[in-house]
């Protein structure tokens, strides 16, 4: 069995005891996926008074920047399929928080537009950045260059994913 082949800029040497690098406790995916669901749980009890999930909240975050935005465009900046987008938006609109309306000049896209509730709600969330920040068990400026490393991590993912498309 081979495995898929991945571009690399370098190629590294394989360590010689292959087997370690199947323990739980190697994988920076695991730690990634661990990391990530522990954050949406340190925002949910932030999030519940606002009605939002964390899902939710980051679509919310891409509007308050630019509405209206179309499906599309917001699918690419949340890094989720319109198929996760669409019960999100229909959610969120049946809270009063957006509209969903078809693009007069192309039918074939759907525009995404915050309500006045929508909009209101920004200042309501205003202060969840900060409160999580000054939660989170990392001095403020490791916070600040972890966030450049994934960012820089999730750039690079994002062409190596593209290319196998």
């Amino acid at each position: 069995m081979s495995l898929p082949s991945a571009k690399r800029a370098k190629p590294q040497p394989k360590p010689a005891n292959v087997g370690d690098l199947l323990r739980l406790d190697l994988q920076l995916c695991f730690a990634l996926y661990s990391s990530g669901n522990l954050m949406s749980r340190l925002y949910r009890p932030l999030l519940e008074p606002l009605g939002l999930t964390y899902p939710q909240y980051l679509a919310m975050m891409a509007l308050w920047e630019a509405s209206p935005q179309t499906v599309g465009g917001l699918g690419r900046k949340l890094s989720l399929d319109s198929g996760t987008l669409t019960p999100l938006f229909k959610r969120l609109e049946s809270a009063g928080l957006v509209t969903r309306d078809r693009d007069p000049q192309d039918q074939r896209r759907v525009l995404i537009a915050l309500t006045d509730a929508g909009a209101a709600l920004k200042a309501k969330a205003a202060d969840i950045p900060w409160t999580v920040l000054c939660q989170l068990p990392l001095p403020p400026e490791e916070a600040v260059a972890l966030k450049a490393t994934l960012t820089r991590l999730a750039a690079g993912l994002a062409e190596l994913v593209a290319d196998e498309d």
